[in-house]
């Protein structure tokens, strides 16, 4: 069975202007009706799936949060145990805080992953919802003019696609026809928009978190190199006093 990704995707790449003439080949909005119904029950799926894995999302970095910050305690313990002299529990402390880094690793990297299928379901849900309301007022308008030509009492043949009504001689129903051509290429245009948009706010996002970490890791060294400074000062002024003293 097509997987539910794959199932969006149909619907996602359906040819408006191909449902549209279905639909006046037949003479009816039941192909539209049909889309309508498989888009509504994927859409409902589609949602199900993203909160699920939105909900994934946010375990897997509450979890990556909480283990970097016990490492980053221990980090600093080991630090004091050995200034202290307890090389044992520097030692004991050094291996716990090697499985502590190694699990925040794995839950980053699970977390990251997650994150790129949450964010792939809200742009097929973005998709899909734009489709489906495109659709759904075409639909609307693809009845008016069937009812049109049934009262003008347009042959079976004129009505088998919009091209073809579009060369009758009636202008109305070509006025209504080019409309509705009209009507799906912007709604075509703005999906496209939208996708790009949303993928340029993902990466802009992604691009805003390495920076936010490197000049956190820049932070954290610089405050390394001033403690180290300020320890060599003292050390330097107490030899100097002992010098004086002798």
């Amino acid at each position: 069975m097509p997987s539910l990704f794959e199932k969006i995707n149909t619907l996602i790449s359906a040819n408006l202007h191909g449902l549209v003439d279905k639909a006046l080949e037949a003479n009816s909005v039941k192909v539209l009706d049909e889309y309508i119904r498989q888009a509504e029950r994927n859409l409902e799926e589609l949602e199900e799936s993203a909160a699920t894995v939105g909900g994934t999302t946010r375990t897997l970095k509450r979890k990556y949060e909480e283990f970097a910050a016990m490492a980053e305690k221990l980090d600093r313990d080991i630090d004091t145990l050995l200034m202290s002299g307890k090389d044992d529990l520097a030692s004991a402390a050094q291996s716990d805080l090697n499985t502590k880094q190694q699990l925040a690793q794995e839950y980053y990297e699970q977390w990251q992953e997650q994150e790129k299928q949450y964010q792939t379901l809200l742009t097929m849900r973005t998709q899909l919802e734009s489709r489906l309301t495109a659709i759904r007022q075409e639909r609307e308008h693809l009845r008016a003019l069937i009812e049109l030509a049934e009262a003008k009492k347009v042959t079976t043949k004129t009505v088998k696609s919009l091209d073809g009504l579009a060369s009758t001689g009636d202008q109305e129903i070509r006025s209504m026809s080019e409309a509705i051509r009209a009507r799906i290429d912007r709604e075509d245009a703005k999906l496209d928009m939208a996708t790009r948009n949303l993928a340029q706010e993902i990466d802009q996002a992604v691009r805003q978190g390495d920076i936010d970490r490197q000049l956190q890791e820049r932070r954290e060294r610089l405050a390394r190199q001033r403690g180290g400074g300020s320890g060599g000062a003292e050390e330097e002024s107490g030899q100097s006093r002992s010098a004086s003293d002798s």
